[in-house]
């Protein structure tokens, strides 16, 4: 087998090894942020991700429904504040998605 016949077999293993969930920008930086803190605010990962609170919303819902991420929600001097923390099978999912993306960036040979 030449060498770019094994890269291509090597990249299509990766490709399928992508977790579907994990390919939108902001459910994959929400899992990133979530990854190096113990939780952080639906507002924080908003202003981090400079996204609007409708389109989080509905990507945090994903990933919570997928069970990557858990959620809390408290009151802050009677205002309502929700918190996201990843999830076991989260952080699974994010180093399997990882380790499959690296592995293409390094079949690409540029």
């Amino acid at each position: 087998m030449s060498k770019t016949e094994n890269q291509l077999q090597l990249t299509a293993g990766d490709l399928r090894r992508l977790d579907p969930l994990l390919q939108h920008r902001s459910r994959l930086g929400a899992m990133v942020l979530l990854c190096g803190a113990d939780a952080m605010s639906f507002v924080r990962l908003r202003e981090l991700l400079d996204e609007t609170d409708g389109n989080l919303g509905a990507q945090l819902r994903k990933l919570e429904d997928a069970g990557y991420v858990g959620v809390k929600k408290m009151f802050d001097n009677r205002k309502p504040v929700t918190w996201y923390a990843i999830s076991r099978s989260g952080q699974a999912a994010l180093k399997s998605h990882l380790a499959a993306m690296e592995s293409l960036v390094k079949a690409a040979d540029l």
